[in-house]
């Protein structure tokens, strides 16, 4: 007999412990008959100031991860996501293959869906490459994300931080920084704006923003789960986060 809340798909979501973003806004998205469950990354809510305080943060998500992927499979998801954004498992081209596979080890061979292949994969839905992206970093952490990107052949032509000091004050940023971002970052020659950060609450705004500017604009958690709704054969429409998981 199927599970009686997610006969469709139980998903599973490992986010750090710091975040407290990705988990309501995931659970706005979830058509009917598919459910979501948590697991948590363990980590410290340390500076990310400056380069050996942003490297110890990544270092702490790395290491917490799988721990945190073995720790959810006990309720038998359908699948996992792993809830954070593309530079913090990124590790280039070449050996991304191998985290993926060390991540679908952890969980047991089901499917996992992580935002470097999320985010190529809604790109690529909309057939752009000329980028701007927004961030939750102070300038240290900018730069793995313009290696993701650069890594990827997009045309980065505009990065703005939104210059978070730790990983749990990411959740505080506000619709209002958020807006002025998306207008700093905007011009003629962008194709698509993309924000990273699954602590930065953004679905609902990336919505709008998308009416007013006529371009594509996806948010992280949005793309994420968008991503594991289709891998894992469940094409529903929602509505209000996005022409992405709206059209797509």
């Amino acid at each position: 007999m199927p599970d009686s809340l997610g006969p469709r798909l139980k998903v599973g979501v490992v986010v750090p412990s710091t975040n407290t973003s990705a988990q309501p806004e995931l659970d706005a998205l979830r058509p009917d008959g598919v459910t979501n469950h948590t697991g948590r990354m363990v980590i410290e809510d340390d500076p990310m100031v400056d380069e050996p305080g942003f490297d110890h943060v990544m270092h702490g998500i790395r290491r917490s991860t799988r721990p945190a992927i073995r720790g959810l499979v006990g309720c038998d998801p359908g699948c996992v996501i792993i809830g954070v954004s593309p530079e913090s498992h990124w590790e280039g081209p070449e050996a991304h293959g191998r985290v993926l596979a060390a991540m679908r080890e952890a969980a047991g061979g089901r499917p996992v869906t992580m935002s470097p292949d999320a985010i190529n994969a809604g790109l690529a839905t909309y057939g752009v490459r000329r980028i701007a992206v927004i961030t939750p970093y102070l300038p240290v952490g900018d730069d793995p994300v313009r290696r993701f990107f650069g890594d990827n052949g997009y045309d980065l032509l505009r990065v703005h931080g939104l210059g978070m000091p730790s990983p749990a004050k990411i959740s505080h940023v506000s619709e209002t920084a958020l807006r002025d971002a998306v207008k700093e970052v905007d011009h003629a020659d962008v194709e698509a704006i993309v924000q990273v950060g699954t602590n930065v609450a953004m679905a609902r705004l990336a919505a709008a923003a998308e009416f007013w500017l006529g371009k594509p604009v996806l948010s992280n958690n949005v793309v994420l789960y968008w991503h594991a709704l289709r891998q894992n054969g469940v094409a529903d429409r929602v509505r209000g986060f996005g022409s992405l998981l709206a059209e797509h």
